[in-house]
């Protein structure tokens, strides 16, 4: 029978994985060897372990590259795109750049949208709102938005948005998803959903039934069941902090799924969500919001 023969490099592998422990000493029995060859088997296996090949060993995690899409001091890597009067004509300063912080008025419809399109990554957006509103939501709940995913002609929803998922930045909704998409498959979400409806929008239930929308939203899991539609409103489960205090969002998109973290806490997720990339937006809705960072990060699929 012939014997298998392992290669160089699977030797030097299975020498690398044995505990250290198992190359004692033998027992006297043993055909003697000299005492100070034993104090060179640490110099041999540091050698084998430089010839092992990388694929042969698992790298440590690289860290993760860092993109600060909002740079503190003006909007390069984003343009401007206002209902009615198109791209990067802003005459009224709905976005502007002010001691190291994104502001943006409300004043008029719209966004601001990223040069580029991303994929697998993390966004954490750091916000708070600011005092004024106007109309047609003077009255309102305060309102904005981080769309992610977003595809095709700028406007080409509502004559403002483009085509995407929306993370919903509204008082009482932080972390809702809404599907601002063109009512086909091509814009969809799916996630477990508790069994009553809230009016006609699903809520979020970790281990509930998959339900799938390409229009409309899925409410994050604590919305209040009497939300209204009111500046300032507050529910009893709210996640987001109050009027003025500084909210963190954390929107990891990975592969065909989406996880919303609000001030740390898992508030919404969504799988075989499609598209799977696209550019950022984030709205502008009536409502003044002050963003002192956007920034991205590139995660593993």
């Amino acid at each position: 029978m012939k014997k298998r023969i392992q290669s160089a490099a699977q030797t030097r592998h299975a020498l690398y994985l044995l505990p250290f422990s198992t190359l004692r000493r033998p027992p006297l029995s043993y055909t003697f060897v000299p005492l100070y060859l034993y104090t060179l088997i640490p110099l041999f296996l540091s050698i084998l372990v430089t010839n092992v090949s990388p694929a042969q060993t698992p790298h440590p995690a690289k860290k993760a590259a860092r993109i600060a899409l909002f740079n503190g001091k003006n909007l390069d890597g984003w343009y401007i795109f206002l209902k009615d009067r198109g791209r990067d004509n802003d005459p009224k300063k709905v976005f502007t750049v002010k001691d190291g912080m994104l502001h943006i008025s409300g004043e008029e419809w719209g966004c601001i949208t990223t040069n580029r399109e991303y994929e697998n990554y993390r966004l954490v957006a750091e916000f708070k709102w600011a005092g004024g509103t106007h109309a047609p939501r003077a009255d309102n709940a305060r309102d904005c938005g981080i769309l992610i995913h977003s595809q095709g002609e700028d406007g080409a929803h509502d004559g403002t948005w483009m085509n995407s998922i929306e993370c919903q930045v509204i008082e009482g909704g932080m972390g809702d998803f809404i599907v601002v998409g063109n009512g086909t498959p091509e814009f969809s979400v799916t996630s477990t959903v508790a069994p009553e409806k809230q009016g006609s929008s699903y809520v979020f239930m970790p281990g509930g039934a998959d339900a799938t929308i390409n229009g409309g939203r899925i409410n994050w899991y604590g919305r209040d069941p009497e939300w209204k539609d009111v500046k300032g409103f507050r529910g009893k489960k709210d996640v987001e902090k109050p009027f003025g205090k500084w909210n963190r969002m954390e929107v990891l998109a990975k592969g065909d799924e989406i996880f919303v973290y609000l001030n740390g806490k898992l508030v919404n997720y969504a799988k075989d969500v499609h598209p799977r990339k696209g550019r950022i937006q984030i709205q502008s809705e009536a409502a003044e919001i002050v963003f002192r960072k956007i920034e991205l990060s590139f995660v593993g699929r």
